[in-house]
Order: C-alpha cells, then structure tokens, then sequence
C-alpha cells in the first residue's frame, strides 16, 4: 500500500493547518477547495500565520477532483454539515485502495461513509487545534496543532502507521488512539459544553469557567451526552464533566470554533454536536432537555431569518419587522381566519387571513398611514390606507390544505372583497410594507368589478 497522492478536502481552520504542513514536506499533497478558496490559494499561495513559524505553500487545487492527481489518501476536513456534498464530489475519483481519514466534529461521519462506499476505507480522526480563517487561504493559528488517529476496529494497520508517519515527518504530533470512537466521544464532550456556551454569552471559553452555577449547567451537559454513549456501547469514565473542564484550563482564552463560524456569518454545526444528542436520545429514550435547550437556542440564535417563496415579510414603519410562512398564519386566532373565501368573493375559493390580524403582529410606527403590497417579482404592488387595509385586505394563503398554488397567485395573494371600485388585487405576494404617506400602486385606472380574476 502507497500513499503518494493526499488529497486534503477543505482549506479552513483545520485543512488549512494540517494541509499546508503536509505539503511543506510531500509534493504530492493537492486541495479540493471551494470556488472563492481556490482563487485566493491560486493567486497568494495557501498561508499560515503562527507564533510558531509562518508557512506559505502554492499546493495543486481544484474545485473538482477529477482535476487533480487519483488520491491514495483523502483528509476531509470540511464542516459536519458539508458531508454529503463532499461524499458526492469524492466519489469518482476512490479506487478499492482509497483511504480517507475523517477530522470533523461529531460522531457518525465515518458510519455515513462505510455505509455508502461499502467498504472498510476509513480511519477516523480527531483533530486538536486552535485556529481559524482569517479570509480564504489565509488561516491564524493560535494553539495546539495535533491529531490522533485510529483503526475504528481498534487495531494498529499497515496504513495507519503511514498516515501517522507522514504527519510527524511535516512535523505534526500524530498519536495512535487504541479506541478511536472513544476519543471521538470524549471530544464531542467537550464540543457540546463549549462551541455553544461560547456563542450564548458571546464571549471566551473562560466566561463560562468563572460562574460556579454554569458548573452544574456542564456537568449535565455531559451527563447526557454520556448517556448517550453508553447506550451505544462507548462507555465514558463517569468524572467525564470533571475531566472536561480539566482540558479547558490550558484554554480558558479561546473561542470556539462554533463561535468563529457564527461571527463570520457561517453556518455552525449544532445539528451535527448538541442536535445529534438530542435526536439519538429520542431513538434510545433517553431525556436530553439540556442539550435541546441549546439546539434550539443556538439555531435561534444563529439561523438567518427565514425567506424566500413560502415566506411574507412584513415591513417598513414597524418597529420591528417580522416574517411568517403558511404555517405561522395557520396559527393565528379563528377570529382572523376566513375558512373559505368564496363566501364573500364567489371567484375564488381557499383560506385566508384578514390584513388587520397581520398588521397586529408587529408594533406599527405611530404615523403610520398606508400599507404596499408588493409582488415577488417587483413588478406589481397595491397601497391601500391603513383603515381600507384593516377593513377590507385578506390574504388568501391556502387551498384544499396545500399552498395556495401559484397558478391562484400563491403562495399569498392579497384580495378585497368589499372595497368597491378601488378593489386591489396583488398575486404572489412576499412583502406588506407598512408606510407613512403612500406608496407604489400599479393598479389600473379601470378594474373589473368583482376584482378576482
């Protein structure tokens, strides 16, 4: 077995560090990058900014594998989340004799592997770093910068031995873990005290040291997560909690790198670290309430507000603007539901909720005087005064308990059964714009008396 050609999936924190490294010492180390990465690693070189020495390396890169040399190893070091895209690229370019090494948080990422490639092709991995992206190609590295590796079957193989010898020989420390899946856990414990606490108090690991009520708070955290283990048969030494805040004295000045991928703008990986414990203790029965919390805080937290098609927006002189889907409109009182239109506009049948049940939602601007309602694609917009809007304006959003198709003018389509010759009638549409003093109108001079076509 050779392992000539490395192929290092990712350039972030992690791929940055450890791949840069690895090329300084083998030539045959290439990158798999995203579009605006590989630019910048095409242009500058990929660079490493330490205390411990800069390195600057013009390595191989592609955005599409099959551009680059055929890898004996791969080292994905993307995002959990990023996985099964990363899976679909790899995938034409893995001989029987591929091995990829994983170094992603989480838990499952070298199960999905085995179970679509069918074959044993992966050594798990377990990285220790502090870094982060400082702009693409470009990583700061701050701490640690170590990795441990194992067979997931516990044994010490030919191609472990050489992945480990070519981390050392670029001078990367490269331990041989007896139970990798254990290391695995033991860090995931870690993940699922830190990377969320630091985003909830926006601020360094060591805030979370100082309180000794978030004492209890971490040793439940860990409990849970231990649970879990347990009940998959990765048993964890029962100080877990303890030893967890042990490894974090020596970087009590860190963020994390949950933390760093939201500051940046950047999804997180909750889902795959806290979300992960509450869904596998739903499939074993075990209580997990406070590794929910998190989940649901920190997707509250970071996840940008929702839009798009299935979502109208609700804007302008408001004091603050909200968004809702067909579902949140479902929610709101009977006493603003018109279960079926047809019985004030005979043209037209479906669901609908009436403007002034919206339009008390958010907390208007006091001046406010007009309401626009605008179509998705700009084109088209009705203003109404705020009192024609509350007495008239429905918003149709569902038919036969589907979405309002968009041959209806779905998703919402504004109607105003009632307000006469100045009826307005606005197909698909996304945002209500609260105003002070009028706003667009495209409706015609002459309208068709029942408004509904």
């Amino acid at each position: 077995m050779s392992m000539n050609h490395i192929l290092v999936v990712g350039a972030g924190s992690v791929g940055g560090y450890f791949g840069a490294h690895l090329a300084t010492h083998h030539p045959n180390v290439s990158f798999l990058l995203r579009p605006k990465t590989l630019a910048a690693v095409q242009q500058h070189g990929l660079r490493v900014r330490s205390a411990s020495g800069n390195v600057t390396v013009h390595p191989q890169a592609a955005a599409d594998p099959k551009q680059l040399p055929t890898p004996d190893l791969i080292i994905l070091a993307v995002k959990a989340y990023d996985l099964d895209e990363v899976i679909a690229q790899i995938e034409p370019v893995l001989t029987d004799q591929t091995v990829i090494l994983t170094l992603q948080n989480g838990i499952d990422t070298e199960d999905r592997l085995i179970a679509r490639f069918k074959r044993d092709c992966v050594v798990g991995g377990v990285a220790f770093i502090y870094s982060k992206i400082a702009a693409p190609g470009v990583i700061d590295h701050y701490k640690k910068g170590a990795v441990s590796i194992g067979e997931l079957m516990g044994h010490e193989s030919e191609r472990v031995l050489q992945i480990r010898d070519l981390f050392t020989s670029a001078g990367i420390s490269c331990q041989l873990a007896k139970d990798i899946r254990r290391s695995k856990w033991e860090k995931m414990c870690w993940n699922c005290v830190f990377n969320p606490l630091t985003v909830l108090i926006d601020d360094k690991v060591s805030r979370a040291l100082e309180h000794p009520e978030m004492m209890h708070v971490i040793h439940q955290i860990v409990a849970e997560v231990t649970a879990v283990s347990a009940a998959v048969k990765v048993p964890l030494p029962s100080d877990m909690p303890d030893r967890v805040v042990k490894w974090t004295q020596e970087i009590r000045d860190i963020h994390t790198s949950m933390y760093d991928d939201w500051k940046a703008g950047r999804p997180t990986e909750i889902r795959n670290l806290n979300g992960y414990i509450v869904d596998q203790g739903r499939a074993l029965g075990i209580p997990t309430p406070v590794n929910e919390a998190l989940t649901a805080m920190i997707k509250t937290l970071t996840e940008k507000p929702q839009s798009g098609p299935g979502i109208v927006a609700i804007e302008g002189a408001v004091v603050q603007p909200v968004s809702l889907d067909r579902t949140a409109l479902r929610q709101l009182p009977s006493e603003h539901q018109i279960d079926d239109v047809s019985r004030k506009m005979p043209s037209l049948r479906g669901r609908a909720v009436t403007v002034k049940g919206l339009l008390d939602i958010p907390a208007l601007e006091i001046e406010a005087d007009h309401v626009t309602f605008h179509s998705s694609d700009g084109q088209y917009a009705a203003t109404l005064t705020l009192a024609q809007a509350k007495e008239f304006g429905l918003l149709l959003y569902e038919m036969d308990g589907e979405s309002l198709p968009h041959g209806k003018g779905g998703p919402f389509r504004l109607i105003t059964p009632g307000l006469g010759d100045l009826c307005a009638n606005v197909k698909a549409v996304n945002r209500i714009e609260v105003r002070i003093g009028a706003g667009k109108d495209t409706r015609p001079s002459e309208r068709p008396p029942a408004c509904g076509s």
